[in-house]
């Protein structure tokens, strides 16, 4: 079992930046590729971002690319995700997983083990 603990999530302006963090804890964290994932109101849960084991791999959605950065830092069992440019439209719920591959993660949103979110909200 992974334990995973998002926090950062809060109210932010158009153009602005957040930081998330995810906790993790459990079986060895080194071993797994984590991701980014967000929910907005009415819509399906959607990939933002994903990095493999060793943050030598990172992958992006479109929505995101260029404003977004997923990092992760292994001794301290946390992966990141550094958010600029803020646009009304990041608005939703944003979910740390893990899994084996990364592949999984951007390719075919799925996860593993799933933290509860944190509320991210852009005011126009």
């Amino acid at each position: 079992q992974v334990q995973l603990v998002e926090s950062g999530g809060g109210l932010v302006q158009d153009g602005g930046s957040l930081r998330l963090s995810c906790a993790a804890s459990g079986r060895t964290f080194s071993n797994y590729a984590m991701g980014w994932f967000r929910q907005a109101p009415g819509k399906e849960r959607e990939f933002v971002a994903a990095i493999n084991w060793n943050g030598g791999s990172t992958h992006y959605s479109d929505s995101v690319k260029g404003r977004f950065t997923i990092s992760r830092d292994n001794a301290k069992n946390a992966v990141y995700l550094q958010m600029n440019s803020l646009k009304p439209e990041d608005t939703a719920v944003y979910y740390c997983a893990a899994t084996l591959t990364v592949r999984d993660l951007y390719y075919r949103s799925r996860g593993d083990y799933w933290g509860q979110g944190t509320q991210v909200t852009v005011s126009s």
